[in-house]
């Protein structure tokens, strides 16, 4: 009887061995029947996803096993969305384009300054997303053209509107040398390149943005521009902003990203649309962004709308033009506010896309070969104070741009659902591996986003392509996309059945390799 126990035993034992499955589930989380999408390696098939912890453990046409089930059957299975130009770095805003399918939302083409504060304050609080950011030059100047401590708080950026000196004047020999010691510190702090807001500051020396573009370039960073002008006439037209932005790739290597290509371009996409294309084929390290927006938005006194022809500059604008709390507003409103509240923020219609031509135009710049989609999102407020980081759902009186709600459900439902314009598959690397891809050389965590493989972070999100879509309009933004049913942060779910999880906080902070 002992010797038959003990060859029991054994036999147990080793079926335990070869047959794990039976003594326990395979993963934590198993994502079942989805029409997978991993445009690194051009998967579109019906797969199995098996996750452990913050993995991806596996892809398989197998049968697995977990102690979670999702079924994704009818479902599209796609890396989680990579927005490289989130404004919106509160909760509230980050669980917002959750519910957009966004799992990394980065503050690149203004950045933050000071930079450990910025990653300190948002370590110590938790978010839902991953985060990460530039570092601002623009903050770096104002430090030093007024003689004051930089805040990475983006009141304090927009308060400065009231002092323009910074956005005018040429910086001395000392002040430069200033300006670069607080990015080169931003960047040892772990910022990810540099944003240049250049369009804030028109007055800027070339030489400034050489220099410190050829920084970045030294430090293997990349630069986040927004372009230094916004008009349609010469001298200092869009096109020329553009033209300066390739010159300086040129003739210093970087690796040049230039921000919301659409608003920028205004009604010049047709000539720098194939400036930047021959730049890039003849070897220069340029990327663009674009947003499926006719509107922008800023703070009303950005120096953009100050002079005396800046509406005949930017293609005759009015005080119609702009849009403060869902109201488009008088001539003596827009007057009043540029003078005594700079600071407001406002959304500026800049084409009219029910209108074809206009419409035609936005496509150019959301189609570009090789360019991604950036939300360009902002904070969220009521009567001008700001949402509680603590508040969800977000007020339905709250306001902001309603690209911060429904930039990616926008894009899915208008350009690959409804026009067909694009595959689905060319449109999950627009929004995923796409910026994964321009973002991995400086910040090597990348490498593991914007994939589903295995091995790879397990940021993904599961949505209907026949229901996504957009709900959030300029009259009512605060309204959350349709069509999401799961999305998953760092392998815990974030959104369950459309619902977001407001428990738990998964994102992790993105940073450069210091070198």
């Amino acid at each position: 009887m002992k010797q038959l126990a003990s060859t029991l035993g054994a036999l147990a034992l080793l079926f335990s061995i070869i047959s794990p499955t039976l003594a326990a589930d395979d993963y934590d989380i198993a994502i079942i029947g989805g029409r997978v999408i991993d445009p690194e390696t051009g998967l579109d098939q019906r797969r199995n996803i098996g996750i452990t912890g913050a993995s991806i453990a596996i892809v398989t046409e197998q049968k697995i096993t977990a102690t979670k089930i999702i079924d994704a059957a009818g479902l599209v299975v796609s890396p989680g969305f990579i927005d490289m130009h989130a404004h919106g770095q509160t909760i509230p805003a980050a669980r917002m384009q959750a519910m957009d399918g966004v799992t990394t939302g980065l503050e690149l083409e203004a950045g933050v300054l000071p930079v450990s504060d910025y990653y300190e304050e948002l370590g110590r609080e938790g978010r839902p997303i991953n985060y990460g950011a530039s570092v601002n030059w623009a903050s770096a100047r104002i430090a030093t053209h007024l003689n004051s401590s930089p805040s990475h708080a983006i009141e304090w950026f927009f308060e400065n509107f009231k002092n323009p000196s910074w956005q005018t004047a040429i910086s001395t020999e000392d002040q430069l040398a200033s300006i670069e010691k607080l990015v080169s510190e931003g960047l040892d702090q772990g910022g990810i390149g540099v944003g240049f807001l250049l369009g804030y500051a028109p007055g800027t020396g070339r030489k400034e943005y050489y220099q410190i573009s050829d920084l970045a370039a030294r430090r293997s960073q990349p630069t986040f521009t927004h372009a230094r002008f916004l008009s349609m006439l010469e001298p200092g037209s869009s096109f020329e902003g553009m033209a300066e932005v390739v010159s300086v790739a040129a003739g210093t290597g970087v690796q040049a990203h230039i921000v919301h290509l659409n608003s920028m371009s205004l009604r010049d996409i047709d000539l720098i649309k194939p400036m930047i294309l021959k730049a890039q084929r003849s070897g220069l390290r340029i990327t663009t962004e674009a947003y499926p927006y006719g509107a922008g938005s800023t703070g009303i006194g950005a120096a953009m709308f100050q002079g005396p022809n800046w509406r005949e500059r930017t293609g005759g604008m009015t005080a119609h033009n702009f849009d403060v709390n869902g109201k488009r507003l008088t001539e003596k409103e827009f007057a009043y506010l540029q003078k005594e509240k700079p600071e407001t923020e406002t959304i500026i219609h800049f084409l009219d896309v029910s209108k074809a031509k206009d419409k035609a135009k936005l496509d150019m710049s959301v189609l570009m070969p090789g360019g991604v989609i950036g939300s360009d999102g902002g904070t969220w407020s009521v009567n001008g104070q700001r949402v509680a980081k603590d508040t969800w759902p977000i007020p339905k009186n709250a306001w902001s741009h309603p690209r911060g709600a429904g930039t990616y459900a926008r894009f899915l439902g208008h350009y690959v659902r409804e026009r067909k314009l694009l595959s689905l598959l060319d449109a999950i690397e627009r929004i995923s591996y796409g910026p994964a891809k321009i973002l991995q050389v400086s910040a090597p965590q990348m490498k593991k986003k914007g994939r589903i493989q295995a091995g790879v972070d397990a940021d993904i999100v599961i949505f209907d392509l026949d229901t996504v879509a957009d709900r959030a309009t300029y009259a009512k933004p605060a309204q959350t996309s349709a069509g999401f049913h799961h999305v998953i942060v760092n392998g815990t779910v974030l959104v369950e059945d459309g619902n977001l999880k407001t428990d738990v906080m998964p994102g992790q902070p993105i940073r450069n390799q210091v070198k």
